[in-house]
């Protein structure tokens, strides 16, 4: 890490619900000696998207996290004020403009001089009738029909919150942009970096990766739970100080709960990325293959070796839209044989709804789905033990009518005393249809979309570089590792034991970061997780089992890590999906449980190590 100008960042926020704890934190830790230039937030998902779009047409000064405005603003600004910390945040959702005036609002009633600025542009709603005959950029499924359409919007980059802070901005407003474009935005202001700046480009935009999901870097979902499980409640939100280089160092507030090693660091490096050389970015394409991660002290881990490659000349869009409504029902088997039970029940539930709907010409069910919890079924092939004695049953339902969709539920519950026995029912509502929302994502080149910063009353249009086309072809494959020699005794132990994993979403994809605990592992981790053993651990959620394109595998040498890709696996993912796990979050922890061989002598040398 370069030893000159150092900035700090906080990141507060992962997305539209998060717990209000990080910025009383971050003030607490500036009064003891932890000062922070900048706090970052952010709140946006596709789905969250869709849903400012309906608050926004029902109530046009809606359409934002509130949040924003209600736990950050209100309650803190003064102090922020201050300690003189910047605000940058995506909390302008689908109406920025209508969120800039509620913080001033606030701020004036407080009495203080702050310059707050709105970042537009990336909403392209109003032009979806536009993109008919477009085709989706990973299904390749057409545009849908304008009228179903909730939301559109591009993905904006860092430069324009640069443009923002360069004109005295306190207060940084965005719609959508990229989740790491908020920290980027500060370093590009504060060391003046260029759309040249390649290497210096993808290290911020890594930093900003680490602190976009707030405590999932310092502890949260992490694979060694059990070593910080007492002190959660109190977990501390991530700290970035970031160099002029791109190098970092990460860490939390001193006093809170959760860890900040390694294994945090790495299992947030590799959430939610596809290709690890080629992480598309507005500003950069981001290689993170050859980063590597230090423990420099406790709760201070070192990133660097991040570079990056010319910006594509588009950004990516994704329209939300409605696709028709679906319906969940919960049911509860206890006794012997509570999986056949429950399959029984659902069977024979269906066969009375479809029954009716045939009699009323309805037409049938657009999709169905049949899961249990509590059998270990998740695991597929490779389950433990299905015969278990108590199971939660879920069955879901799609269709384009809503009132068919709740018929399912009706003549559910009414089989209530026609079931097998040991049915036991969830107290509560009982679920409603909800609306399939979708997501459809494109490319738009960035000649075609206008974005403006407005500082207070002052618009100015913002230019963005051209950026080139990026052609995947042109990268160069690091070399897997290679088995070393070995004659020691082997042992079979459980992945778990080696690495550290974490899974997450990307539309119907999902990836499984892998990070050795030791880089000695690395090679036989390889050896083991090929893509066929993959897919065959995941052939019971793939949409296409038996395609050897369903699983791409990644190696990062900086780390040993593995990324894989799993393409068509969530059930359409997001809300769209009626899978127990529709974001695939648990994905790693399956993949944890698969056996690796590896000599016993490489276990006694590097045993599990302990959380610092």
């Amino acid at each position: 890490m370069s030893n000159d100008k150092i900035i700090r960042i906080g990141g507060a926020s992962g997305f539209w619900g998060e717990a209000d704890m990080a910025v009383p934190q971050f003030l607490a830790a500036a009064q003891n000696g932890q000062p922070l230039d900048y706090i970052v937030f952010d709140y946006l998902a596709e789905i969250t998207m869709s849903i400012m779009a309906r608050a926004r047409a029902k109530n046009p000064a809606l359409g934002y996290a509130t949040d924003f405005v209600s736990a950050v603003i209100k309650p803190h600004i003064a102090a922020i004020a201050k300690q003189n910390i910047k605000l940058i945040s995506n909390a302008g959702g689908t109406n920025p403009v209508a969120c800039a005036a509620a913080v001033r609002a606030i701020i004036a009633e407080a009495g203080l001089d702050l310059k707050v600025a709105v970042v537009t542009g990336d909403d392209l709603t109003a032009r979806a009738a536009k993109f008919a005959g477009r085709h989706e950029m990973f299904s390749g499924e057409p545009f849908p029909a304008p009228d179903t359409i909730a939301s559109i919007n591009a993905y904006l980059g860092a430069f324009p919150i640069a443009a923002a802070l360069d004109r005295g901005a306190d207060i940084v407003i965005t719609g959508r942009c990229v989740d790491s474009a908020v920290t980027l935005g500060a370093c590009i202001h504060e060391f003046g970096w260029s759309g040249d700046d390649l290497d210096r480009l993808a290290g911020g935009s890594l930093a900003g990766h680490i602190l976009e999901c707030g405590p999932q870097a310092t502890g949260g979902n992490f694979t060694d739970w059990e070593n910080i499980a007492d002190g959660m409640d109190n977990v501390g939100y991530p700290i970035a100080g970031i160099a002029s280089d791109g190098s970092f160092i990460v860490t939390k507030p001193e006093g809170t709960g959760g860890i900040v090693n390694i294994g945090t660091v790495g299992e947030q490096m590799l959430y939610e990325i596809g290709d690890p050389q080629a992480y598309i970015l507005p500003d950069v394409i981001c290689d993170f293959s050859a980063v590597e991660l230090q423990q420099v002290g406790e709760n201070r881990v070192a990133v660097s070796g991040a570079t990056g490659q010319a910006a594509p000349d588009s950004y990516k869009a994704s329209a939300t839209y409605s696709d028709g409504w679906k319906l969940v029902a919960p049911f509860f088997f206890v006794g012997m044989d509570a999986r056949k039970k429950a399959e029984s029940f659902a069977a024979n539930a269906l066969k009375r709804t479809r029954a009716k709907l045939r009699a009323s010409n309805a037409g049938d069910f657009d999709d169905v789905l049949i899961e249990t919890l509590g059998d270990d079924s998740h695991y597929g092939a490779f389950s433990q033990s299905l015969d278990t004695r108590e199971v939660v049953l879920k069955i879901g339902v799609k269709h384009r009518d809503p009132k068919a969709a709740m018929l399912l539920l009706k003549e559910a519950t009414g089989m209530g005393l026609a079931s097998p026995p040991g049915l036991a029912l969830f107290a509560g509502g009982r679920p409603k249809p909800s609306p399939v929302v979708r997501l459809f994502s494109l490319l738009v080149p960035k000649s075609q979309i206008s974005v403006s910063v407005a500082v207070d009353d002052e618009i100015q249009p913002f230019s963005e570089a051209p950026g080139t086309a990026f052609d995947s072809a042109s990268l160069r494959r690091p070399a897997p590792p290679v088995l070393p020699e070995n004659d020691d005794a082997m042992t079979e132990v459980p992945l778990v034991q080696l690495a550290w994993g974490r899974s997450g979403d990307k539309g119907d994809k999902s990836n499984i970061g892998i990070l050795p605990r030791h880089k000695d592992f690395a090679p036989w981790i390889w050896d083991a997780l090929s893509e066929d053993m993959v897919r065959e651990r995941f052939a019971h959620f793939l949409a296409r089992p038996d395609d050897p394109a369903s699983i791409e595998r990644f190696y990062l040498p900086g780390t040993g890590a593995i990324n894989f890709l799993l393409h068509d696996i969530l059930g359409g993912g997001g809300v769209a999906s009626m899978r127990n796990d529709p974001q695939g979050k648990s994905y790693a922890q399956i993949l944890l449980a698969a056996p690796v061989s590896i000599p016993q002598s490489l276990l006694t040398l590097h045993p599990e190590p302990k959380a610092l």
